[in-house]
């Protein structure tokens, strides 16, 4: 195999000999900053010991890992900077938004010369170029460091019982744990920046886009209002973080845990069902959302409540109104793009919408994926007085699908599984990471496709989502949370297994290890918990609901 500046293949290396060492000059003629490596397709550290023959892939900052990793690094380097400036300040790392990391500390007001005077640490930090060193204590030498010191970072590790190895990164005296894998110096990450924010801080950093500059940043108010009003929540049940959600498990109180998830989920769908009909104006409903957020269940359980107010829901497919297949647009490798805008037949869906809401009576089409044409078999509907259009697709906030409608006449819902738990205060879970594990169980139970297929078509999902979808969240009228606070201690049983069906001998591996690693940490829920209307049902199966 031919190896370039960023792969290596190795037979065997000296013994110790560590990943930076062996390619210290791949290294430094890097066109970005060097975070980390694969080693025979797993995620490692630089400083990683090569023991064995494998191939080795470095990371950089201009990948998606790469600025995963450069994220985590510049969390523990602010953690250090506060350690060092406001060493009491309790400093909670909530979730993010755009290019960014949105903090609260919650013993103290957050102020601009608070912000100043961390950020100021930060760029010391930084410059000094700093060693952050992995170091691993038996359980025995951890409870020692516990009983010394009091603290609760990396307490997870040593809460699992099977757990023999416990993780911190140390630099200069201070330590933390983050789960994944960082930097090995502070130096690489040079461009960030702290800015207030609602009550908290924003910790900024490159885009993929442009990996040497910070972009602007878009607000995203109404994302933060909803995922600021569920963590809310959530902390009053004194479950923030996976710990509590154990707590609760090993308590045998999860039972009680699970009908409030679905008491909030249940209360909030009432909500939009209330405020739809409270506006006489609205004709139509309009459904986005990314991959494995529980459209499908929860335009179901919505059309229920719009239900009780009255209004009977009509459904509309837009996956009927493509264009034919000599029309579709294509993307950059000559591939079909069925995932623009510019692939649905706008003009006739706007055409149709009109004729109902004016009381027409219209032939739906039915689109043959296989020939790649509109078919019409006598589909014909016609709404009634007290009927309303529920739409759901990955192009109904954008009003070019629907730009003949009157804006008052429409209700756009984004919907999101927007994660809030925490694996503890520096140590946020994803909620990509969420969706991944709910498609990935889904795609397996219901599609035929494997954790591996499902994890290799990942990064075009992303894509699609970030171009599509992103952009016109904050149109919405409504943004409703599908996350439920104890679903991955019920996935964790079906995606487990799926994950370790893949090798290491292929590139999907480093993910599945990764996925792996966040699951672990959870205690196991039975299924037998979860209430047959949940939309956590859609990629469990044996729901009330069919997709």
């Amino acid at each position: 195999m031919e190896e370039t500046k960023k792969e290596k293949v190795i037979m065997k290396a000296e013994e110790n000999t560590r990943i930076s060492d062996l390619l210290k000059e791949q290294i430094a003629e890097s066109e970005y900053p060097v975070v980390g490596a694969k080693f025979n397709n797993e995620y490692k550290n630089l400083d990683y010991p090569l023991e064995e023959s494998g191939k080795i892939e470095l990371i950089d900052i201009n990948s998606k890992e790469g600025m995963k990793i450069y994220r985590r690094t510049l969390t523990f380097i602010m953690g250090k900077a506060f350690w060092r400036t406001y060493p009491k300040a309790h400093v909670v790392v909530d979730y993010q938004l755009s290019n960014a990391m949105y903090c609260t500390i919650e013993n103290m007001e957050v102020t601009d010369k608070m912000l100043e005077k961390v950020k100021a640490k930060m760029q010391e930090i930084i410059d000094q170029d700093l060693k952050i060193e992995k170091r691993t204590m038996t359980r025995e030498e951890a409870e020692k460091f516990y009983a010394k010191t009091n603290t609760p970072k990396g307490r997870l590790q040593f809460d699992l019982e099977d757990n023999n190895e416990i993780n911190m990164y140390y630099c200069n005296n201070y330590y933390n744990y983050i789960y994944e894998t960082v930097a090995t110096h502070t130096g690489v990450t040079k461009i960030f920046d702290l800015q207030k924010y609602s009550k908290g801080f924003l910790l900024r950093y490159p885009s993929l886009k442009d990996v040497n500059t910070l972009s602007e940043f878009k607000e995203t108010k109404k994302l933060l209002w909803a995922l600021q009003e569920y963590e809310t929540i959530y902390k009053v049940l004194n479950v923030g973080t996976v710990y509590r959600l154990n707590t609760a498990v090993k308590e045998n109180k999860i039972k009680e845990l699970i009908l409030l998830s679905e008491a909030l989920h249940e209360k909030k769908i009432s909500q939009i069902a209330d405020k739809i009909a409270s506006k006489k104006d609205i004709k139509m409903v309009l459904i986005a959302g990314p991959s494995s957020s529980g459209k499908t269940t929860f335009a179901q359980r919505l059309g229920i409540q719009l239900r009780i107010n009255g209004l009977k829901p009509v459904t509309i497919s837009v996956d009927n109104y493509f264009v034919e297949r000599k029309d579709t647009p294509r993307n950059e490798k000559g591939e079909y793009d069925f995932e623009c805008i510019e692939a649905i037949d706008t003009d006739l869906f706007n055409k149709h919408l009109v004729a109902l809401l004016n009381g027409d009576e219209v032939e739906m089409p039915e689109f043959d994926f296989h020939e790649g044409t509109k078919r019409y078999n006598g589909n014909k509907i016609k709404l009634a007085k007290d009927e309303i259009l529920v739409i759901e697709g990955i192009h109904c906030l954008n009003d070019k699908l629907t730009e003949k409608i009157a804006k008052d006449q429409k209700f756009k819902i984004y919907i999101s599984a927007l994660t809030v738990l925490n694996m503890d205060a520096f140590n946020r879970i994803s909620t990509t990471d969420t969706r991944l594990i709910r498609r990935i169980v889904r795609d397996s139970k219901f599609r035929g496709y494997s954790a591996k297929d499902t994890i290799a078509s990942w990064d075009n999902v992303n894509k699609g989502e970030e171009k599509n979808i992103f952009p016109f969240q904050e149109d919405a009228d409504f943004i409703f949370n599908t996350s439920l606070i104890y679903e991955l201690g019920v996935l964790k049983s079906e995606a487990e297994p799926l994950l370790r069906q893949i090798s290491n001998e292929e590139v999907e591996y480093a993910e599945a290890q990764r996925l792996l690693e966040i699951l672990r940490y959870f205690r196991p829920i039975s299924e037998d918990l979860v209430p047959s209307n949940s939309l956590l049902k859609e990629f469990l199966g044996g729901g009330d609901f069919k997709g």
